[in-house]
């Protein structure tokens, strides 16, 4: 018991610590897999935004409220529609006229876009807006936003960082290189500290994709961490998670001696991604003592930092991460931006050696290989995230 306290008691300094680290806009700091839309939590999870309907929400946007109550209804409506979805349509009868909306991420991004427009001077509003647009792969609309933050105030480090990183991921090195000189007169220790961030991906893009346990996986402290995947509406396991189990289930058979981390939140009908993986394993033959259950993840930046701090309170020092292929490097590159985050919470090395497992779920080996853009992108979207910038200041990372 004493245990479990301490654990949640560290895991909520870490994501304070987190959000500290942010520098996005004014003093406040700020979903694939669980990262998208698909994952949404349902309604079993509450937030500010789901405990008044969205018609509610719609009334308080009104010309003779008060500034504020305006703008939080606005950011309140934003989250909604991020979190749950819905009537895009009557999003456009009722707050948003004249305007039309092809999804739900449109809905996010106008919603922030309006609030802005009542208060020009908060650029939380506007880092919510690039995000909004890099949702959508709105690169360009994107770059244009951080540009409006700069002219506000050159001195933002966050909207320097963010111009640099996505003009990479749309193949301008000369704007990227140029942010990034930029970032050395503001913060020169920051700054390099992003460049290794941008080594590491080039590292991971390359890494080979294991589907078989490799050579070098230690015998001695050393867990599986096998990650999550969106339930169905009905709370049972897509294919896609089955499939990961069975990778999961072939590697605690051939190291008896490893522990099983299963990682996944996001409740739905009362499961989580990690009650049915421990099931799962169990009814499959897998000691029940030697898996353990992170039920706490919404997303692939919370899997790693939940799972890595079990791992530290269960003196695991190696892990193999299981996925699937096509989340394979995204996964990679978060936990080990995770592992230099405890590091640094710590203050040694951890000496930690991350490996992988995967399911295949690509048609070949060759199409496996392939970073695409669109990969790129989420890759590198989840890493500014999971080193402490959100994309949403003040309400989700």
């Amino acid at each position: 018991m004493r245990k479990v306290i301490l654990r949640l008691v560290v895991l909520l300094l870490l994501a304070v610590g987190l959000a500290a680290c942010s520098e996005q806009g004014s003093s406040q700091n700020s979903k694939g897999e669980n990262d998208s839309k698909a994952s949404k939590a349902t309604t079993e999870q509450s937030g500010n935004a789901s405990e008044e309907s969205v018609e509610d929400l719609f009334k308080r946007v009104k010309n003779n409220s008060p500034t504020s109550e305006r703008v939080n209804a606005l950011k309140d409506i934003a989250m909604h529609y991020y979190w749950y979805g819905g009537d895009v349509k009557k999003a456009e009868k009722n707050v948003f006229k004249g305007i039309t909306l092809h999804g739900d991420y449109d809905v996010v991004e106008e919603a922030f876009r309006q609030a802005s427009q009542i208060d020009p001077y908060d650029l939380d509003l506007r880092y919510s807006i690039a995000s909004a647009q890099v949702l959508q792969k709105d690169i360009p609309g994107a770059l244009d936003t951080y540009q409006e933050i700069l002219h506000l105030d050159s001195k933002q480090f966050n909207a320097q960082l963010l111009y640099g990183i996505y003009s990479k991921v749309q193949g301008n090195e000369a704007d990227y290189q140029s942010s990034f000189k930029k970032l050395d007169e503001l913060n020169k220790e920051k700054a390099d500290a992003y460049r290794h961030r941008v080594e590491l991906v080039d590292e991971k893009k390359d890494a080979t994709l294991h589907t078989e346990a490799p050579d070098d996986i230690s015998k001695k402290n050393h867990a599986f961490v096998v990650l999550g995947y969106a339930l169905s509406d009905e709370g049972k396991m897509e294919d896609t998670l089955k499939e990961r189990l069975k990778v999961a289930k072939k590697a605690a058979e051939e190291f008896p001696e490893s522990k099983m981390i299963v990682s996944g939140g996001v409740p739905k009908k009362g499961n989580t991604e990690a009650s049915v993986m421990y099931e799962w394993l169990a009814d499959h033959g897998i000691d029940k003592d030697r898996i353990i259950k992170e039920d706490l993840a919404t997303d692939t930046v919370e899997n790693a930092l939940f799972s890595m701090e079990i791992a530290n309170q269960e003196n695991i020092n190696d892990i193999t991460v299981i996925s699937s292929a096509s989340h394979m490097r995204r996964a990679l590159v978060i936990f080990n931006e995770i592992d230099r985050m405890f590091e640094k919470v710590h203050d040694k090395k951890s000496g930690r050696q991350i490996t992988n497992m995967v399911y295949m779920d690509y048609d070949s080996e060759k199409e496996a290989r392939k970073f695409t853009k669109d990969e790129e992108l989420v890759v590198y979207r989840d890493l500014m995230r999971a080193s402490g910038i959100w994309s949403f200041p003040g309400m989700q990372r």
